[in-house]
Parts: C-alpha cells; structure tokens; sequence
C-alpha cells in the first residue's frame, strides 16, 4: 500500500524559504511522475511542480526560479521554496503516479494516483 507523507510546513515571512519533504512508501514503480500540488482557502487546488523518474522537472510560471523540485533515491520528494510571497500561502500536497502517466510529466490532476494529506504554509508579509 502506497503511503505519502508530508512534512516541513510552517510559517515564515515573506522572502523567506522552506523545504517541504514527502516520504513515500510502498511506492515502487521504477517509472513515475510525482508533483507538488498546492490549495489556497478559497481556490481551486493548482500544480506547482513535478518531476519525472528520469529527473525531467516542470513549474508552474508562478514559481519558476523560485522553488525547485528534487527527489532521492528512495523516491522521497522534496520542494524548496526560496523568496516566498503572501500569495504562496497554501495547503501544499504531494501526489504520485499509478503504474503508468501521461508524458510529459506535470502537476496535473490526471497524473495523480496517490496523494498525500497535506501540509500548511502561511507566508506573512
């Protein structure tokens, strides 16, 4: 059984960064697009970032250059968020794949099989 489990939200003022983790287990598809999604009070829930089992990464045009999408060798997924804004505020998920994906690989609802619960980020300005 796949498990997805975020950690690393909180609070920081705007311009500062955090690292979001997401430990997966039970995860064991060698080929795989995993991705960050995130849900503001109010809105709809959007793609920030994902990234592929060759490595390939996507970003949403709000966040290019400022948080990167990175994965380790246990298939653990992580988001660094540098130069946060107010309007990164959010309910940030980890999702992941089934046993096949659409290529090429992005933070779209259709990819995902498995999400996590979730984990909160407030940025302060």
């Amino acid at each position: 059984q796949v498990h997805l489990v975020e950690s690393g939200g909180g609070s920081v003022q705007a311009g500062g960064s955090l690292r979001l983790s997401c430990a997966a287990s039970g995860y064991k598809y060698s080929s795989y697009c995993m991705a960050w999604f995130r849900q503001a009070a109010g809105k709809e829930r959007e793609g920030v970032a994902a990234i592929d089992s060759d490595g390939t990464t996507s970003f949403a045009d709000s966040v290019k250059g400022r948080f990167t999408i990175s994965q380790d060798n246990n298939k653990n997924l992580y988001l660094q968020m540098n130069s946060l804004k107010p309007e990164d505020t959010a309910m940030y998920y980890c999702a992941a794949s089934g046993g096949w994906w659409y290529s090429p690989c992005r933070a779209q609802s259709r990819q995902v099989t498995y999400w996590g619960q979730g984990t909160q980020v407030t940025v302060s300005s």
